[in-house]
């Protein structure tokens, strides 16, 4: 990541303070469980350590702790049975989903052997779960309950426990990172437009304003020709140049991707929204011709990069880059009525992570409906599962993700330089572009290799926005 973030996780457990004194074996038992919960949560996040909570004051203390860390999401591991004050002071005032790891420590009972403090200890589960869900609802708070064993190990815990962490991370980067919009939207799209405030306020995505004749001259600093060298081979090692690729030839594009670097760090730059509508004469040429792979040089590293000046399939396309490590733009191209295919692409900047072999980059004389022409790319996203996400708003600004899984499949695709796919739905190509397109979404949105719309579940659960699933 051109820009490195980390998710700060709020991690408590609970047991009932009355059981301890009766029951003295029950602390250090307690303590390793929980110690033992810790060590399973993954060191891609921060955790924050609220401690195991048997009264009020500790929820409270646990509670300062998390608003003040500012976390994106919180795990409470459930002990034993506890009541439901133990929980709220630790969440109260915090306006992120709390998670309730209701995990067993032993598979079955020993039904003839178990005396009362190792049905505590160890095999109760289910009692409290309930009774936290009910007081969280009341508070008005978001939830979700994992239930799981931890003798013989667990994959399905772990995995939910990672997919959440993932969740987490896509809130922190859009809360720590910024999204450079260039020029403005394409004329005319009207679904791209949005309220920048309102954004900030929603979606914690704070937004730069930056000026072409800025960007036109954020390359004429950077002299470091070893710097120069090493990421024009950069490029020549993600890209098959049509009629051959050297060095020399992509040399000024090698500047500006170096250039466009170094900006993002210093702007903190997660999201990139762009659109050049002058007359692409001179450094505006320059700049305008090789801007699609040098955007695609910054997705690669994290950074979402969207054509058209669309802030919320910029947020899309970060979105699946964070929870999946692919993130590409798409948008609905034709359907093979023959095939009963769907064909999703775009032109533009892509990500060289989801392509299945090595992107091709061409130049054409002109951009379809753009001003000027250039080097397009062209990515291969492979045969297999895949996963769409656009982002949408209603009347009254709230938005709304659309997400829908499909399978790429083999077949021709056009090859004049803008990245495409075969894709078959369940429901079929005919009713999907009907679901898809009743939902509302902005006609651009983003693609991943793989499932992941229980991930992406999780991430709205975050931002508290409503999902459209169109079809899995």
């Amino acid at each position: 990541m051109l820009v490195n973030t980390k998710a700060k996780v709020g991690v408590f457990s609970i047991a009932l303070g009355a059981y301890l004194p009766q029951f003295p074996s029950l602390v250090p038992e307690f303590e390793a469980q929980y110690k033992a919960f810790k060590a399973t949560i993954p060191g891609s996040v921060e955790v924050i350590d609220g401690g195991m909570v048997t009264t009020k004051e500790q929820s409270q203390a646990a509670g300062d702790l998390f608003r003040a860390a500012d976390v994106d999401l919180v795990f409470l591991q459930l002990l034993t049975y506890a009541t439901s004050y133990n929980m709220l002071p630790a969440v109260r005032d915090l306006d992120v989903p709390v998670v309730l790891v209701n995990v067993q420590k032993k598979k079955a009972p020993d039904y003839a052997n178990t005396d009362v403090p190792t049905w505590l200890g160890e095999l109760y589960a289910c009692g409290a779960v309930g009774e936290m869900v009910a007081d969280l609802e009341r508070a008005g708070k978001r939830h979700a309950v994992i239930t799981g064993v931890v003798e013989g190990g667990d994959p399905a815990v772990a995995a939910e426990i990672e997919d959440w962490c993932k969740a987490a991370q896509v809130r922190r980067r859009f809360r720590n990172t910024n999204l450079a919009q260039i020029g403005r939207p394409y004329p005319g799209m009207m679904d791209l437009y949005i309220d920048e405030t309102n954004l900030y306020h929603r979606m914690f995505v704070y937004t730069k304003q930056f000026d072409w004749e800025k960007m036109w001259a954020i390359a004429d600093d950077i002299t470091d020709e070893d710097a120069i060298r090493a990421k024009a081979q950069d490029i020549l090692d993600t890209f098959e140049v049509e009629g051959g690729g050297t060095i020399e030839k992509v040399w000024e594009m090698a500047k500006y991707v170096v250039a466009f670097e170094e900006w993002c760090r210093k702007e903190e730059i997660g999201f990139v929204a762009s659109h050049y509508d002058g007359f692409a004469q001179g450094k505006a040429g320059v700049l305008d011709s090789m801007l699609i792979p040098a955007f695609s040089m910054l997705i690669k590293q994290g950074t979402a990069c969207a054509v058209e000046g669309d802030i919320k399939v910029a947020m899309a396309m970060s979105i699946l880059k964070t929870i999946s490590g692919t993130g590409q733009l798409s948008e609905m191209y034709s359907i093979d009525f023959n095939d009963d295919i769907c064909i999703i692409g775009h032109s533009g900047s892509g990500d060289a992570d989801i392509s299945a072999k090595k992107p091709l980059m061409k130049i054409v004389p002109v951009f379809h409906g753009k001003t000027g022409g250039g080097y397009l790319t062209q990515f291969y996203p492979p045969t297999g599962d895949i996963t769409y996400l656009g982002i949408t708003q209603d009347k009254d600004g709230n938005f709304k993700f659309v997400a829908a899984e499909g399978v790429n499949e083999e077949g021709p695709i056009f090859n004049f330089g803008d990245t495409n796919m075969r894709t078959r739905f369940r429901c079929g190509a005919r009713e999907f572009c009907n679901r898809w397109s009743e939902a509302g979404p902005t006609h651009h949105m983003a693609a991943a290799v793989g499932r992941h719309i229980d991930t992406i579940l999780k991430v709205a659960k975050i931002f508290n926005v409503s999902v459209d699933i169109i079809t899995r």
